[in-house]
């Protein structure tokens, strides 16, 4: 599979050199308006349909399997991983024998939902796991040794997920108290690694299962299945259910999305069927995180990257770490209502903090890019910065910027720095390698998130290195100049039927975007402020069609002026993505605006 992508020659697409933000507009190349129309002819579908597969590389082949991933096409041998084996052989003892189990996970979403999924499928046997989310602040990430040393003195198992893989000395000390230790990850590892029962990671380095794309929950559930093969085989269902792990991809999908994982072979039908879990509202703590972030209609991966995922990660951001864990395997609709509604509560008080902290990160990194010029590597760093939401800053620079980005919180000495790259640019090696090089003092991750620690007075030693390697991987040549285009539409041909046929390509996120789509010849009407940050508008044109739009983060950017400033009827061009929202039981097309020019 081959994705197209722009030549520095391409003409610029609608005669767009320079928009509002100075990006140029790049257009569907011919080899891609060639093939995207033979695609259609020949599968049946609408042409900007056609034109939005061929651009992601899809065959005349591949379409059918494109347009509706199955489990039962992508799903890969659970023992091609490394490890699998001893693992599922492990899991599946302590479940038999009713094993004191516990389950470390990490405080984001994929830990969230890993450590949920393994909790799930041990209480099916009537095993009730400990579950053990660490503190960001107190603890920071992965197992540490006092929290392994006791839950390794009062458990037989104890199982690490979505961490674990650098944590030799908090695994050894959960081994030396009297447990034995597997490791459920799918972050970089070192040649060495722990000295346990199984290390299942399709990211250690002998592992050749070209899996390396899933996210931890996506493992677990490999895992599960690897078990429930085991446990079928030996009879083990012959008086009790099968625990259907395809209730559980709810779980899985919400991980995969939140984790920004690839969203390619066997992830996309995980999020496709996971969707459909999810919509039938099995989980009740899902549910009730539904109803507290005011989710109406069916779930889309948007929902599951904006909505569902912040409200999980804010307990491990300002409020309690093990409260997303709790909520996805509660069974009391009244707790899960409160911690639902306790989640809704941190992530305001996190996206107050986070509007700070970013004000001061986007200062910082816009002086340095006027200063310095593009480089591979945006970054920032504060003094008194909570750490808590540097990884949502970190986010919010490199959409800004479309380059790998780095925030550090500072606090005295120290630095605790989250970072998140591009499509493309392996950040985690990058973290991995200055963390070896001593320029770190600890690192690690996977290719579009990562995390460390820095001593302040190398701080700028530390990223220089990594600009320069990030460089060495084409990170300085990619940029916010050039914006690629899918194909264009008029606010009449903006509809509810195209956002349908269009979301046939999805599940949309992480390597696999949502179209991008210009809105010819538009008209704005009724230009407003909406918030602190946003500016909502309506976009018309001769054919009497309207359509509602929305531009984030806008009211104090070039684009939030000059949307106010054509309400004068003057001709417009806008690029964004359409999206169908209902409110009130009605739905509706809705364009978030993301770049505008006037008519050439």
């Amino acid at each position: 599979m081959t994705i197209a992508t722009p030549h520095p020659e391409d003409p610029p697409y609608l005669n767009v050199s320079g928009s509002v933000l100075g990006r140029r507009w790049l257009g569907p190349t011919p080899d891609v308006e060639r093939r995207g129309l033979g695609l259609a002819q020949r599968c049946g579908l609408p042409e900007l349909l056609g034109r939005l597969l061929a651009a992601r590389g899809v065959s005349v082949e591949e379409a059918p399997l494109w347009l509706e991933p199955t489990l039962k096409h992508y799903m890969p041998d659970p023992s091609s991983l490394r490890d699998m084996e001893a693992a599922s052989a492990r899991l599946a003892e302590a479940a038999l024998r009713g094993e004191r189990v516990a389950l470390f996970g990490d405080y984001d979403v994929d830990g969230a939902c890993s450590t949920a999924l393994m909790s799930r499928w041990l209480a099916h046997f009537g095993v009730s796991a400990t579950v053990y989310i660490p503190d960001r602040l107190r603890e920071g990430y992965g197992p540490n040794v006092p929290a392994m040393t006791r839950l390794g003195a009062t458990h037989d198992l104890v199982i690490t997920l979505d961490c674990g893989t650098l944590a030799f000395e908090p695994i050894a000390a959960a081994r030396e108290a009297g447990a034995e230790v597997m490791i459920v990850d799918h972050h970089l590892a070192l040649e060495t690694l722990p000295d346990c029962v199984a290390v299942v990671n399709p990211n250690r380095q002998d592992d050749d299962s070209e899996q390396g794309h899933l996210c931890a929950a996506g493992v677990a559930f490999l895992l599960l299945a690897a078990t429930n093969r085991r446990l079928r085989a030996q009879g083990a269902f012959a008086s009790r259910p099968e625990p259907n792990l395809l209730e559980e991809l709810d779980l899985v999908a919400l991980a995969t999305v939140a984790d920004v994982a690839q969203l390619r072979g066997v992830n996309r039908a995980f999020v496709r069927q996971g969707l459909k879990v999810l919509g039938r509202r099995g989980n009740l703590g899902l549910a009730a995180l539904s109803d507290a972030s005011r989710l109406s209609g069916a779930p889309s991966a948007y929902h599951l990257g904006y909505l569902l995922g912040p409200r999980v990660n804010a307990g491990g951001r300002v409020g309690d770490s093990g409260a997303g864990a709790r909520l996805m395997t509660c069974a009391d609709p009244a707790l899960a209502a409160k911690l639902a509604a306790d989640l809704d509560r941190w992530n305001r008080e996190r996206q107050a903090i986070e509007a700070d902290v970013l004000s001061q990160a986007m200062a910082q990194a816009e002086a340095r890019w006027e200063r310095e010029g593009p480089g591979g590597l945006v970054w920032a760093a504060g003094e008194g910065w909570h750490p808590g939401v540097i990884g949502v800053v970190a986010g919010r620079l490199k959409e800004k910027f479309d380059r790998p980005s780095l925030v550090v919180a500072l606090e005295g000495a120290l630095g605790k720095g989250s970072a998140r790259s591009v499509h493309g640019v392996d950040l985690g090696s990058a973290v991995h390698a200055a963390a070896e090089k001593g320029l770190l003092v600890q690192g690690g991750g996977h290719a579009m998130a990562a995390g460390l620690t820095v001593a302040a007075e190398r701080l700028a030693e530390a990223t220089s290195w990594m600009e320069a390697e990030l460089s060495r991987q084409g990170a300085n040549r990619l940029g916010p100049r050039e914006l690629r285009i899918d194909g264009a539409v008029t606010p009449s041909g903006a509809t509810l039927e195209l956002c349908e046929s269009l979301e046939r390509a999805g599940p949309f996120g992480a390597g696999a975007p949502s179209p991008r789509l210009a809105v010819t010849a538009a008209r704005v009407s009724w230009p407003k402020p909406v918030g602190e940050t946003h500016m909502r508008c309506v976009l018309t044109d001769s054919r009497g069609g309207r359509l509602e739009a929305v531009a984030f983060r806008a009211q104090e950017t070039a684009l939030g002026g000059f949307m106010a400033a054509r309400s004068d009827g003057a001709l417009v061009h806008a690029v964004g993505r359409l999206s169908a929202d209902e409110w009130n039981g009605r739905r509706r097309v809705q364009l978030q605006i993301e770049d505008m020019a006037p008519l050439a």
